[in-house]
């Protein structure tokens, strides 16, 4: 209550009140006096007169006989009760819903017809067959209507404004006039009737021609029947026309026969496997034949590598792709929640997700403070920065076996490791490097066969040129050979002594094998202390700064010889050897 007001304030709002005070008391006696008044006045529109009276309120008997009434109907002990148009409702529909309000209906009868569409209230919609004129395209006239008087017509048609229902909407045949299909099925009768009477044409002049055979054949005579009488043959040419496109018009899964007019199911493909065929054994994975679904793997008990396996079940899903993630990120919104923090992954991803990314910082920021510590108070970080077993004991478990050549026989041979200078640089046009073909003491390009360098390739036009050139070189002393004088006797003579000569020299050569044998021991001595040599000069060579290095551009291209090779091989070092630490001493 206000403890003090306006003065003017209160008078206004004191004369609003007894205004609406008097206001209100005029409509009430004016209500008496008019139920009165039709209370008094006879009867003239019967029961259907709506009364204002507010209905009696109902004693307790009357109130608990109408509950046991409702429970009898409800039963089936007691008829249902019957509304105004002789339906019986419904014992168990709610009283506020069966129930007619008191200022609506003074019968107050039950009834259910107010819940029903009022049809005073329906719209009123179109039929189906009403539609839109449709636009014809007509030739101009020559001479105008308002000149000539004649077919005076509206420029323009004005179009019905429609109002369709539901389906009327959505129906893709409505406004569809059926008469029109009646001109194409006119249109296919004419052409059918035409081929009828052209066949009836062909059939009488190859009857005329005397094509067919005639009726006093022999089949005849033994009473067969002719299997090329004109019936059968218009029978067989009409299952032709209808049948001649049967098989373009297949319906997916079906194949239709047009010689036998029987439907086949396509069979399933035969490679596919179905799933409960997989493993017969009856404890395998279950299948379920609702779904169709096969969730454990079928060959779990049979020692098959999973990856490799044409199927593993369905719940490899469940371990694919962002899969994994996504539980990850459930379960930290469920230990989050847990502990407080408002999130959820479906309501608010975007945060979960952000969240999500700062604990896992700061729990490899954690893990990391966690390890220095421990390093700091205890030791042992160079321990954990040594190098990998590999290198400190210059051995690994990969088997590799070598030929005294030193290729490779059984395993893998260890990777080249690349230099700091440019490799595999292929220029003008060439597909090999230089140095990639070797013949008669000469490097070269091998896509070419050219041993000139920084020359332009020729592909395989350099190849042919070149062994055209070699073919040449060796059939030039054929060539002069042939070419040659006839030999004389004599010349004869002092070949057949030569021949002779060069018989003796081979028998003594057999004891000479001894001196052979040593000359080569010598040779290859040579060759060793000549690639220690290199060898120490190599050594040397690499101690020097690579600015004061000598230039190694000029050296004698040859072959090298068979105890130069044999020494190489001899001298070779590979670190991978598990004995090459032994060698030196």
């Amino acid at each position: 209550m206000l403890k003090s007001c306006d003065v003017r304030g209160c008078g206004s709002v004191r004369l609003f009140l007894f205004s609406n005070f008097i206001l209100f008391f005029t409509l009430r006696i004016k209500a008496k006096m008019a139920s009165g008044a039709v209370a008094n006045a006879p009867p003239a529109g019967g029961a259907n007169d709506v009364s204002l009276e507010e209905p009696k309120k109902m004693t307790r008997e009357d109130w608990r006989k109408k509950k046991e009434l409702e429970e009898q109907r409800k039963l089936g002990n007691a008829p249902a009760e019957v509304d105004e148009e002789g339906k019986d409702i419904n014992p168990h529909i709610p009283q506020y819903i069966s129930s007619v309000p008191w200022y609506i209906d003074p019968s107050k009868r039950p009834t259910l017809k107010h819940q029903r569409p009022q049809p005073e209230k329906q719209k009123q919609y179109n039929s189906s067959g009403d539609w839109y004129k449709r636009g014809v395209q007509e030739r101009p006239r020559k001479v105008g209507a308002k000149y000539t008087g004649m077919n005076i017509a509206p420029d323009e048609h004005v179009q019905p404004q429609l109002m369709f229902d539901y389906d009327g909407k959505r129906d893709r045949w409505n406004g569809y006039n059926p008469e029109e299909h009646m001109k194409i099925v006119e249109e296919y009768s004419k052409v059918d009737l035409a081929k009828r009477t052209l066949k009836a044409q062909k059939l009488q002049e190859e009857l005329a021609s005397g094509k067919l055979e005639q009726v006093n054949s022999p089949r005849h005579q033994w009473g067969e029947e002719e299997s090329n009488s004109q019936t059968e043959r218009d029978h067989n040419s009409e299952d032709e026309d209808e049948d001649k496109y049967a098989d373009d018009i297949d319906m997916p899964g079906q194949n239709f026969d047009s010689k036998r007019r029987i439907t086949v199911r396509n069979l399933r493909i035969r490679e596919d496997i179905a799933k409960y065929l997989r493993n017969l054994d009856p404890n395998s994975a279950y299948y379920d034949p609702k779904t169709r679904a096969m969730r454990e793997n079928p060959y779990a008990n049979t020692g098959k590598n999973p990856d490799e396996v044409g199927y593993a079940g369905d719940n490899f899903v469940r371990y694919t792709g962002d899969t994994i993630s996504m539980a990850q990120t459930q379960l930290f919104a469920w230990e989050a929640y847990d502990k407080g923090s408002e999130v959820h992954l479906q309501a608010d991803p975007t945060k979960l997700e952000l969240l999500y990314k700062s604990f896992k910082v700061k729990k490899e920021d954690f893990k990391a403070q966690q390890k220095e510590s421990i390093l700091e108070k205890y030791g042992g970080q160079e321990h954990l920065d040594a190098p990998p077993a590999e290198l400190l004991l210059a051995q690994t478990e990969d088997y590799v076996e070598y030929s005294r050549h030193g290729t490779v026989i059984k395993g893998q041979e260890k990777a080249i490791a690349c230099s700091k200078y440019e490799e595999d640089v292929k220029i003008n046009n060439h597909t090999c490097i230089w140095g990639s073909y070797w013949k008669e003491g000469k490097w070269g390009y091998k896509c070419c066969h050219s041993f000139v360098k920084y020359s332009y390739c020729t592909g395989e036009a350099g190849k042919e040129i070149a062994n055209t050139e070699a073919s040449l070189m060796e059939e030039q002393p054929e060539e002069a050979e042939h070419m040659t004088k006839p030999k004389t006797l004599m010349e004869i003579h002092q070949e057949k002594q030569k021949e002779k000569k060069k018989k003796k020299h081979k028998k003594s050569s057999n004891s000479d094998s001894e001196g052979e044998e040593k000359k080569k021991q010598e040779k290859l001595k040579k060759a060793l202390n000549a690639e220690e040599a290199r060898l120490l000069h190599i050594k040397e060579i690499m101690q020097l700064d690579e600015r004061k290095r000598p230039y190694n551009s000029q050296y004698e291209t040859r072959e090298p010889t068979e105890e130069e090779m044999e020494a190489y091989r001899m001298k070779r070092q590979r670190p991978d050897d598990p004995m090459a630490s032994f060698l030196g001493q």
